[in-house]
């Protein structure tokens, strides 16, 4: 991956962007957009976005979600010890024992997830998996006014497990579920400034929040820009690791391209011509089915006003809610690639209606 990208995919993913306290990632996400960007805005709620030949029709938004799962300071008991409520699809038991961070508004309070050691639960039969109200937080102090003096009801909390390579271009993070979009994005606006291929769309490059709480940000930002044709980057969960089972998620590997998904919200013509124009650049891509539901923003895109031609793009994920999600980054870059070649394709004022 070329340097820059790969130092912004870094930063982006080691910045704190908590679901409904996305300030700090959108920051680091507008900077760099906004250099292959005419225009670049953000809205009442931290929903981003950076515009490239504007004016152009039809108007494409391409997007990703900002913000990771966490969770709140909730309880403070007279011991000072921290009562949490989660923000998004947070399991319980795997945050025992991890180290966090308090985003305060004087600044990061350090802290543990306590867990207590086998030798004093004397428990019979199998322990049950905890609740999120099971989870304490200790931030070293020894009474509940010492602690209100550092933190207070509401502020959010983060793991600190940071962006690592774990093995070639395999790498490791807490939260690529979704900076891995918001990157994507950015990255086809870098490859489309830069190109001297003829570009008639409107680009509008989307960083929107609160997905991981009910795809809200998507829904605002949708609406507001009003595009023709929208598509979406987010992760997928791989298969590829032992006790899943591929007869009921489907088989998607990593390492082996970008997924797409068929069926509901994704527009039968839009998904037919990223087949064709990822055939014609030669990337492989892998294929999911969907029921009801993708479980990602474009579920919330697409029957917006009269209904948005949309597709999701994914990247296949590990792990995901995890401290440990694992993705390849040469299935990443494909994708900024597979966005680029999507919009090149497209002729002026061109329409997706679905053949009757």
């Amino acid at each position: 991956m070329r340097e820059a990208s790969l130092n912004f995919l870094r930063t982006l993913v080691n910045t704190p962007s908590p679901v409904g306290h996305e300030t700090r990632g959108q920051r680091v996400w507008l900077d760099y957009a906004k250099q292959f960007a005419e225009e670049t805005f953000s809205d009442a709620y931290g929903n981003c976005v950076a515009v490239l030949n504007k004016g152009g029709s039809p108007r494409i938004m391409l997007a990703g979600h900002a913000d990771e799962i966490a969770m709140a300071v909730n309880y403070i008991d007279d011991d000072g010890f921290i009562y949490v409520r989660k923000m998004g699809g947070v399991d319980a038991a795997i945050t025992k024992a991890q180290r966090v961070v308090i985003h305060t508004r004087q600044g990061p309070v350090k802290g543990v997830v306590g867990n207590v050691a086998p030798h004093l639960m004397k428990l019979e039969g199998d322990p049950k998996p905890p609740k999120i109200h099971d989870l304490f937080l200790d931030i070293g102090v020894s009474n509940r006014a010492a602690a209100e003096t550092l933190v207070r009801v509401g502020d959010p909390i983060t793991l600190v497990d940071e962006f690592d390579i774990l093995r070639g271009d395999l790498a490791v993070a807490r939260a690529f579920d979704n900076r891995i979009g918001t990157f994507a994005v950015a990255e086809a606006l870098r490859l489309l400034k830069a190109s001297k291929a003829p570009l008639h769309a409107e680009v509008c490059a989307v960083s929107n929040v609160q997905e991981e709480v009910g795809l809200l940000g998507a829904r605002q930002i949708a609406y507001s820009l009003k595009p023709d044709v929208a598509l979406v980057v987010d992760v997928t969960h791989a298969t590829d690791y032992p006790t899943v089972s591929k007869m009921q998620h489907g088989d998607v590997k990593i390492g082996s391209g970008p997924a797409i998904t068929h069926g509901g919200c994704n527009h039968p013509e839009v998904v037919a011509r990223l087949e064709a124009v990822a055939k014609a650049k030669k990337i492989p891509l892998q294929h999911e089915a969907m029921s009801s539901t993708s479980g990602t923003d474009t579920d919330a895109i697409f029957w917006t006003r009269g209904g948005i031609a949309s597709a999701l793009i994914s990247l296949p994920n590990r792990y995901m809610h995890s401290p440990v999600e694992v993705v390849s980054l040469k299935d990443l870059e494909l994708i900024p690639q597979l966005l680029a070649a999507f919009v090149q394709s497209v002729k002026p004022g061109e329409q997706f209606k679905v053949k009757i």
